[in-house]
């Protein structure tokens, strides 16, 4: 593989300008499909296989009118101090912003609005109420003009004191990340120049990541509407391709010019650059891709959707890192190199390789005090990342709603307001389906008004609605409210008795979005170990292909477990327990998203290979080459370290700045993958895995002989390269001061 990338990148620097074209072409053909397709659309959510999913379908198909997939709202109405939502003046606001909703901009896309009063929505001391609005389609679907006129729906009320508060999934739209993704992009352009210290070399990266995501995501919304992908699918796709873009173009860069500075000519040296780097390149890239695509084992068509998209747009970071870098090394010429750099080569003398400073560099220092303590510093970091995995063992999943946004939020204010007036159940009512006569109705309506856990009315009765029968009489919906906040431990203990109580046969099934959310929460729980199998198994046996060892892809997949758990483990003590919840903006600690643990499984392991194959490829091309273990840990902290350690600090920065947004959901993605990236590329990759290395010697690199034959050779050290090279040697070009003035003069 190594020779086949070597000719490949030393192709694209030789025909630059032509490899170039081609990619600009595609960026404009993609980008010109993106904006001639209509908008995406939302995308349809489903969960197959849960109980609340088939109620869900059944509601579809014996409700129509019901619009059972549209987005509702609930707009809170508080009276002023001391008086009541049914005086006069207060009814008078209500029925306006009633009528407001119904006649007003966007009322083609309204199923219905109910009258607080006539649907006695008013809480039983006359302070609270609340308008329910029922929309056709769903809320990432509303138009603009239809968010904006149920956001001013308490202009009516403006200069009283009267309190307008709106909930509700209406008010939801896919999360706006650029100015996020902007201080990502800051950050890693600061990262570049400190680490290359030229601006070349640090916009290069930036550039071909930017493009390989341009192409990535313009092709996800051109064919969004066609594949059915929805219109969030291409935000996991931005952020890992741009994570993962930037790191492939950042190594190949940094490996180019440590061949430049070794005195090579640049189509030589840009060959050889894409033969060694590249191909860590290409087996990181295929771990990434292994698991993104792993997440069809959910079973969540929206997540497999998201898996899928985001790991074309891995390989196509792939394909740039290959073809286009090495064409942009040739364009910008010797700019990519330090302004010292330049200056000596154009006083006729050489410039010092890479990593052969006067002194030992940081990468160096820091191995060999590794190497002279390998116990202790394995024990400091598996004890450190140990304890911050204590909390795991609390771990409560679930799915945020309106009762986890920042305080300041309307939708929390209508979620406060509403658990004031009518009790915390109120904000999470059940939905029970019954598929079945009036018969089967009345006798499920008697077996739920003996449950515990139901909320009471003023009479003392349990409130367990009615049976509200469809048109045909063979289906019926009974509407529970629970004692307690949607996301408690009893509501979901409510949900199972009701089930159990209740089921007659699969004939009565519970739905809602408080049913669905504990369905979904299950169902990721259910995932996680196959999944967790699948990518680390066959994450495990890629390694063992590029590394020739059973131990160091043992040692790099237990490595990734310690600090997933131990991320996980902050995210618990942060967003579960509101440690240090004020620093990172948790206004009410809750359970975290059940999809947290798989998603953090898929990003992170993903990168943390990255690092792993890069730091250690490095090491495993000196073993090869001759090198004692211990001699090639060092050389590959001092040739890869400051590399891999600026690609960290970049994706730290890039998931951090998500952390500063409003919605709670995002906070917790952010702080999980900058933590869960801090721990892996700072404790396990630079602390543990060394030590491990030092203290297995020879045996790191051990494999039985029957799998050394029944594995292919990959070459990813770049040892038959080098031998092809010795083979084939000829007149390739100078070498010395006259190879450097030439290079200068490119």
């Amino acid at each position: 593989m190594a020779t086949f990338l070597y000719r490949l990148g030393r192709g694209a620097f030789r025909r630059r300008f032509l490899v170039a074209l081609a990619w600009v072409a595609l960026f404009v053909a993609a980008g010109f499909g993106a904006a001639t397709a209509s908008a995406p659309s939302a995308g349809s959510f489903s969960i197959p296989g849960t109980e609340a999913q088939r109620a869900f379908d059944l509601l579809e198909e014996r409700f129509p009118e019901m619009s059972a997939d549209g987005a509702t709202a609930r707009i809170v109405i508080k009276a002023p101090e001391g008086a009541k939502v049914t005086d006069p003046a207060v009814k008078t606001q209500v029925e306006k912003i009633v009528s407001d909703l119904r006649n007003g901009p966007g009322k083609d896309q309204i199923a219905s609005v109910a009258d607080p009063y006539q649907a006695q929505a008013v809480s039983n001391d006359g302070s609270v109420a609340y308008i329910s609005a029922k929309y056709k389609v769903s809320g990432m679907e509303l138009t603009d003009d239809t968010r904006e006129a149920l956001k001013d729906a308490g202009s009516a009320v403006q200069g009283s004191a009267t309190q307008v508060e709106i909930g509700g999934d209406a008010l939801m739209a896919a999360p706006e990340t650029g100015s996020s993704e902007a201080i990502g992009i800051a950050v890693a352009a600061v990262v570049l120049v400190i680490t290359f210290g030229s601006l070349v070399a640090a916009g290069l990266p930036l550039l071909t990541a930017l493009v390989g995501v341009g192409i990535g995501v313009s092709s996800i919304t051109a064919l969004a509407n066609v594949l059915d992908l929805g219109n969030t699918t291409g935000t996991l796709a931005m952020m890992i391709g741009l994570a993962v873009g930037i790191d492939y173009a950042l190594f190949i860069v940094s490996r180019y010019r440590t061949e430049l500075a070794d005195g090579r000519e640049r189509d030589e040296a840009a060959g050889r650059a894409v033969g060694t780097a590249g191909s860590a390149v290409v087996f990181a890239g295929l771990t990434v891709v292994i698991a993104l695509v792993g997440l069809a084992v959910v079973n969540i068509p929206m997540l497999t959707k998201m898996g899928v998209a985001a790991a074309g747009t891995v390989v196509i970071a792939v394909f740039v890192a290959l073809t286009l870098v090495p064409a942009a090394l040739g364009i910008f010429g010797r700019k990519v190199l330090p302004a010292g750099q330049r200056s000596k080569l154009l006083g006729g003398g050489r410039a010092k390789p890479a990593g052969h400073e006067d002194k030992p560099n940081a990468g160096t220092r820091w191995a060999r005090f590794v190497l002279r303590r390998p116990v202790m510093v394995l024990l400091a970091g598996v004890i450190g990342l140990g304890a911050v995995a204590i909390p795991v063992a609390k771990l409560e999943m679930g799915l945020p709603d309106d009762g986890a946004k920042g305080v300041a939020t309307t939708e929390r204010k209508a979620y406060d307001l509403l658990s004031e007036g009518f009790g915390p159940g109120f904000n999470g009512p059940l939905m029970v389906v019954v598929d079945g006569d009036k018969k089967l109705a009345d006798e499920t309506h008697r077996k739920l008004a003996g449950l515990d856990g139901i909320a009471k009315a003023p009479d003392g009765n349990p409130m367990v609605l009615p049976p509200q029968p469809n048109k045909a009489g063979n289906a019926s919906i009974i509407t529970v409210i629970p004692a307690d906040r949607p996301s408690s431990a009893g509501t979901e203990e409510l949900v199972h008795e009701i089930r159990e109580t209740a089921g007659a046969g699969g004939k009565v099934m519970v739905s809602g979005q408080t049913a669905i959310n504990i369905d979904f929460s299950q169902k990721m729980n259910d995932a996680l170990l196959p999944y967790l199998a699948l990518v680390v198994g066959l994450a495990f046996l890629l390694l063992m292909v590029v590394f020739r060892s059973v131990l160091v892809p043992l040692k790099a997949a237990l490595g990734f477990l310690l600090s997933v758990v131990a991320a996980l483990g902050a995210v618990v003590a942060v967003y579960q327990w509101g440690w240090l919840g004020s620093l990172f903006g948790v206004s009410q600690p809750g359970p975290i998203m059940s999809m947290m643990p798989i998603f953090m499984v898929g990003v992170v392991f993903g990168l943390a290979m990255d690092y792993e194959v890069f730091l250690v490829t490095r090491m495993r091309e000196a073993y090869v080459h001759g090198e004692r273990p211990g001699q090639a840990v060092v050389t590959g902290f001092q040739y890869s370290a400051r590399v891999v350690t600026a690609a960290a600090v970049i994706m730290i920065a890039v998931f951090a700045g998500f952390i500063g947004m409003d919605d709670q959901m995002v906070k917790m993605i952010g702080f999980g993958l900058a933590i869960a990236v801090l721990f892996d590329a700072f404790v396990v990759r630079m602390a543990i895995v060394p030590a491990v290395l030092a203290l297995l010697g020879h045996r790191a690199w051990w494999l039985p002989k029957w799998l050394d034959r029944a594995l292919p050779n990959v070459d990813v050290e770049g040892e038959g390269l080098r031998k092809h090279l010795e083979s084939a040697e000829a007149p390739a070009g100078k070498q010395g001061p006259d190879a450097d003035r030439e290079l200068v003069n490119a």
